[in-house]
């Protein structure tokens, strides 16, 4: 009884395996995508972050206010929402038609900026006034001590919740194929309704956590680079 146990077993995971070799061209094609959406959003959200950051602390209200107000709103909605209007409300009202990936580029690069904003403004807020003191004692100008002695700072502070940041938005990207945009979960879901089988939900399943496996790793290693080079300064 074991024997015949074991024997189905065996046959039920080559049918397993043979079906998940079936469903990873078509699942791999739709991670490409994601990779895609995922690098483009990173590339270009996180420079667009600084300035907005930097605008919600100048003294001349109007930048002020239009960097904070930015930030307001798309913080304050919902990024799905933001993906349907980009998608179906420009075609409509100012006859601007995108290809879903890039409305997808678009859409998240200003979604995650505004979320990197606030990231670099409370990195910022966090360095000690001491700090500004000391550059103006020293003759430093503010970009200079912006660039030479605040950012850097900033940067070790703010590694951690960019790095959960990224890995929120490998999740988020499934929220892509609302609009049609072929990544890893529409990729899914199609197989999922043809085969009426759940199995490439598990795969997927798998993907996400490898790739979230991988970034937590680059994180950690970053964050013990930047300890080292602490504790060696400190020394």
């Amino acid at each position: 009884m074991f024997s015949d146990f074991i024997a189905d077993f065996i046959t039920e995971f080559t049918d397993l395996m043979e079906y998940v070799g079936i469903l990873m061209p078509t699942l791999l094609s739709g991670a490409w995508v994601m990779v895609q959406l995922f690098c483009w959003t990173l590339i270009l959200s996180l420079p667009l972050g600084l300035p907005i950051a930097l605008g919600s602390n100048v003294r001349f209200w109007p930048v002020r206010a239009f960097c904070r107000f930015y930030v307001f709103v798309f913080r304050g909605t919902p990024l799905l929402l933001q993906l349907y209007f980009f998608y179906f409300l420009l075609p409509i009202q100012f006859d601007i038609r995108l290809p879903a990936l890039a409305t997808s580029i678009i859409t998240f690069v200003l979604n995650y900026a505004a979320y990197f904003a606030e990231i670099y403004r409370g990195g910022i807020n966090g360095i000690e006034r001491g700090q500004y003191e000391a550059a103006k004692a020293l003759g430093l100008s503010k970009t200079q001590t912006m660039i030479g002695i605040v950012l850097p700072q900033t940067m070790k502070i703010i590694l951690p919740p960019v790095s959960n940041e990224a890995i929120v938005l490998v999740k988020d990207t499934a929220l892509a194929s609302a609009i049609g945009l072929g990544e890893l979960m529409k990729a899914s879901k199609g197989a999922v309704n043809r085969d009426v089988d759940p199995t490439a939900y598990f795969v997927v399943a798998v993907i996400y956590l490898i790739f979230t496996f991988i970034l937590t790793l680059i994180s950690n290693k970053l964050e013990k680079r930047f300890k080292r080079y602490d504790e060696g300064a400190v020394s």
